[in-house]
């Protein structure tokens, strides 16, 4: 597999960004810029970051828009596993995590995917989002993650069909 060209600072910049405004370190869910780095060498990873209003920012020359949210996937064969979504709690319920999936929908569809799946830590409130979007629950990891305090949470599985 011939690796993607490196991503730019510009997008890892802005992923970290909400990143760490997004995540509560008591989960550890948050992937440090290294891992995001990584993830983004692969040619099988997609990154989208949109600004407040859920429009995409574009790598390039000039000021851009301040970083809203952003979704991280994986795409293989004809499935998309969505690795990460962060909305900055300044935008949150403003329609920004629900712009991030049209668009994944969008791209994933003109990949050729035919399922997205996605994996939350029990008791996450994004959990709304994605009933909305019309994930459904397909299976579950007892203790998966451990919580910063050695506390174990449950993995709920969900799949979408586009």
């Amino acid at each position: 597999m011939t690796p993607a060209p490196a991503p730019s600072v510009e997008l890892i910049d802005r992923i970290m960004a909400v990143m760490e405004a997004a995540f509560d370190p008591a989960y550890g869910e948050a992937w440090n810029r290294r891992q995001v780095a990584d993830a983004l060498t692969l040619p099988s990873t997609h990154a989208l970051v949109v600004d407040a209003a859920g429009a995409p920012i574009a790598d390039g020359p000039g000021p851009a828009p301040a970083p809203a949210g952003f979704v991280l996937t994986r795409h293989v064969l004809d499935e998309e596993e969505l690795l990460l979504i962060a909305v900055n709690p300044d935008a949150r319920r403003r329609g920004v995590g629900a712009a991030l999936l049209e668009h994944l929908f969008t791209t994933a569809r003109k990949r050729g995917t035919a399922r997205i799946f996605l994996e939350m830590r029990r008791g996450n409130p994004a959990i709304h989002l994605y009933r909305k979007f019309e994930f459904e629950p397909i299976g579950e990891r007892r203790n998966y993650y451990r919580m910063a305090n050695g506390e174990r949470i449950d993995a709920i599985t969900f799949g979408r069909s586009i």
